[in-house]
């Protein structure tokens, strides 16, 4: 039901993990695939790029209900189910056996929706290799949270990469799948939910403002689940509460806009190539700061078709960026250029090497700055290493 355009309840739903119009084109999903794309040979297993920070990396997965809510999509569960998985700067010597990237049935039921048919088999994209191991002891200290939440459609998995490299810098990483917001997420129970909110905005009248409140209400929950008096996770007392960020794909970035506004608790956040569907308060964020980043053309840059960009750019009343790439499209900040690379799919202009350290420069470069009062002039103005990358205002 997602295409690649901007049309009706696309406008949202487009700022999802979509398929490409190349591929779509190329292989429908009631046809049989092109065999330039079907017989892409997989030399090795395929693989996360390496981060490039200097610990090692752990994580866990919590699954997490608060049940004072009701759940939008599906009044009758119980409460609002959230799955959340936790990267962390992990002991040189932690332990723990490698995490997998995802579960079959979540691959199978993600690729099935993308009509992908024989390109992408689910099985060997379960077995991405990820670079993280399952519960390994943390690293000592304290480290800044930075809240995670992808695009509408995907999973939590679908912004590994970029969860990879802020742990491996010393952030402790929450990526958070929101209950029936994604083609399929697995959950306690050896239950896979599915796109229940996908229907009710292409068909039930359901608008993408009730997407970002939702999640901004998700994320305090996550918060004080992470950062509470009796938190969620044994090893919460690594990470430093005062210190929090909030970033996210699509309609995952346009919520950090609406969190922040929502929670005082988030110091900084990056909307990656979403839509606003929230207008900020008079107050903006209370002089918090704010990076917008995403694609060079006539959709996110100032004065383009999604003039969201530029109100909201209006109402920010701090520390701000505005950041656009060129050659990129709207998946190239997720995971998705991977994907396009290790199995054979065609990609836009921007190569997929360069849209994961794009996005893993400035994102992280940001959070330096704002959480840790590190320089990083990479924000400050044109750099020679990111020629793609154009800063619009600063």
């Amino acid at each position: 039901m997602i295409r690649f355009t901007r049309t009706a309840a696309a406008a949202l739903l487009a700022c999802s993990l979509a398929l490409p119009a190349a591929l779509a084109t190329a292989a429908p999903a009631t046809a049989a695939p092109d065999t330039a794309f079907a017989t892409a040979p997989l030399a090795t297993r395929a693989a996360l790029p390496a981060p490039t920070g200097p610990h090692s990396i752990g994580s866990t997965v919590l699954p997490l209900v608060d049940r004072s809510r009701t759940d939008p999509w599906v009044p009758s569960a119980d409460g609002r189910e959230l799955m959340v998985t936790l990267h962390y700067p992990a002991a040189r010597h932690g332990g723990g056996r490698p995490a997998p990237y995802a579960t079959p049935e979540e691959t199978r039921m993600l690729t099935e929706s993308l009509g992908t048919g024989a390109a992408v088999p689910a099985d060997a994209l379960a077995r991405m290799r990820t670079h993280s191991r399952t519960d390994a002891r943390p690293a000592p200290g304290r480290h800044p949270l930075v809240l995670l939440s992808p695009g509408f459609g995907g999973a939590r998995w679908t912004v590994t990469h970029l969860a990879e490299e802020l742990a491996s810098r010393g952030y402790v990483v929450a990526s958070v799948d929101h209950a029936y917001e994604a083609y399929g997420a697995a959950f306690p129970g050896g239950r896979t939910l599915t796109c229940v909110a996908c229907t009710a905005l292409d068909d039930g009248g359901a608008t993408g403002s009730l997407v970002t409140s939702t999640r901004a209400a998700d994320m305090r929950f996550v918060l004080d689940r992470l950062t509470g008096p009796r938190p969620a996770w044994r090893h919460a007392g690594v990470i430093d509460a005062r210190r929090v960020g909030m970033a996210g794909h699509s309609i995952g970035g346009a919520s950090a806009a609406t969190a922040m506004a929502a929670d005082p608790r988030i110091d900084a956040g990056v909307n990656m190539d979403g839509s606003f569907w929230e207008e900020l308060p008079a107050e903006g964020l209370r002089g918090r700061p704010f990076m917008m980043l995403g694609t060079h053309d006539g959709t996110h840059l100032p004065g383009g078709t999604d003039a969201s960009w530029d109100r909201t750019w209006s109402r920010l009343d701090g520390w701000k960026r505005w950041v656009t790439v060129a050659g990129a499209e709207h998946l190239s900040f997720s995971d998705y250029p991977v994907i396009q690379d290790q199995f054979g799919l065609p990609g836009p202009d921007l190569p997929a090497a360069r849209a994961v350290a794009v996005t893993r420069t400035y994102v992280t470069a940001f959070f330096d700055r704002h959480l840790r009062g590190l320089p990083r002039p990479i924000l400050d103005g044109p750099s020679s290493a990111n020629p793609e990358v154009h800063l619009q205002h600063r």
